[in-house]
């Protein structure tokens, strides 16, 4: 595995350039509210790239919220690649120590970010680098993020205007590969209920009540999903309720009671299929009460994703992850969502890979070092092999 320290570029190690990210608070203000945002770490990575020859854009549709896409074109003939990461992390209240400042121990480096995800964005740069000292025939494009821990627009605004053959996002993996992760749909169901006085059952409908026979069906729904088919490496789909409200105050029936529902998806499920189990279950309590009413309003879908094997970049992966490390590729999925998704949907075929450590969205952030170099080597002989 590569030696951490001998992973210098125009005499800017490794280890600095990470730990100069780490020491930029990034936090994203649509998580807290008046935190910092990317505007100084966009200018940092702007400027270290622009210093080594790419062509910097900085794409900032939201003020205050930019991202950065750098490009090495390419000589000609060979396939493009793109790799992406976000600027931002989450607070840095609750943190064990000062988090904006890197603490190397044990062949680790601690800070906010370390883990997720700017080892990432560190070991991306410092690859594409590298990898572009002698020309390649295909384009070499770094799209560095802003606002993946809230929404996802910053990646949402790069793909209007930039595209590639193939993508490696460089969330942390622990050196694994990532082929596939769930999606999500948000829905609301309101019960309809009749406001009455507390005294006049004979008047009110109890909307709470009557969403209470919804819930138990809502856990049914669970129990068949974890029963159900299952993903090779994502298991099943789940489902549960988020939040409830509903009522007014204690001395009245309540007109209406909301349960918002998180519906977590594997590929093959839709807000469509969520919708028709939903559904199914609603039009059957109201067929057999009358008093049964409902409205259902699907919110934010978020798709699966899984790349399909015969793809370029994963062949590429696949091939070059054990070259590399001397460890065989394992593959995995991921419970939660990324912005794989994204890039899968605007027609870049692409792989989930990158470091080991601990401690995201926690107390205490950790990456391991080892594995940081070896992210590096391995990015950059993927750009080399990809590109050309």
């Amino acid at each position: 595995m590569t030696d951490l320290h001998t992973t210098d570029l125009d005499d800017t190690a490794a280890l600095d350039l990470l730990s100069e990210l780490v020491a930029i608070d990034s936090s994203n203000p649509d998580l807290v509210p008046g935190a910092a945002g990317e505007t100084a770490i966009a200018d940092h990575v702007g400027s270290w790239l622009a210093d080594r020859g790419f062509t910097v854009h900085r794409l900032e549709a939201r003020p205050g919220r930019p991202s950065i896409v750098a490009v090495a074109a390419g000589t000609g003939g060979g396939r493009s690649i793109m790799l992406n990461g976000h600027l931002d992390t989450v607070t840095l209240a609750g943190y064990d120590g000062d988090p904006l400042t890197p603490e190397l121990r044990d062949g680790k480096l601690f800070g906010r970010g370390t883990y997720d995800m700017k080892s990432g964005l560190a070991a991306s740069m410092v690859a594409a680098a590298r990898a572009v000292r002698e020309p390649l025939p295909g384009d070499v494009i770094l799209t560095l993020v802003a606002d993946e821990e809230y929404a996802s627009a910053g990646t949402e605004e790069v793909l209007q205007q930039f595209s590639a053959d193939g993508a490696i996002v460089v969330e942390p993996s622990g050196l694994e590969l990532t082929l596939a992760h769930r999606g999500f749909v948000w829905l609301d169901v309101t019960v309809e209920g009749v406001a009455a006085h507390g005294s006049r059952p004979d008047l009110g409908v109890d909307a709470i009540t009557l969403a209470g026979r919804f819930l138990v069906r809502l856990g049914e729904l669970q129990d068949r999903l974890a029963g159900g088919p299952r993903h090779p490496t994502l298991d099943t789909g789940s489902v549960h309720a988020s939040v409830i409200s509903g009522g007014e105050e204690l001395s009245s029936y309540p007109a209406r009671c909301t349960i918002s529902i998180e519906r977590r998806t594997v590929p093959g499920e839709t807000a469509a299929v969520v919708e028709g189990e939903l559904r199914e279950i609603l039009d059957d309590l109201a067929g057999a009460d009358p008093t049964f009413r409902y409205s259902l309003t699907t919110g934010l879908e978020r798709m699966p994703f899984e790349a399909p094997r015969k793809a370029g970049i994963v062949r590429t992966m696949l091939s070059v992850v054990p070259e590399v490390t001397g460890q065989p590729a394992v593959i995995r999925g991921e419970p939660f969502w990324t912005d794989c998704a994204l890039l899968a949907e605007a027609g870049i075929p692409c792989v989930l890979f990158g470091v080991d450590g601990g401690g995201a969205h926690a107390a205490v952030e950790w990456v391991d070092l080892d594995s940081y170099a070896a992210v590096i080597s391995v990015l950059t002989r993927a750009i080399t092999d990809f590109c050309s």
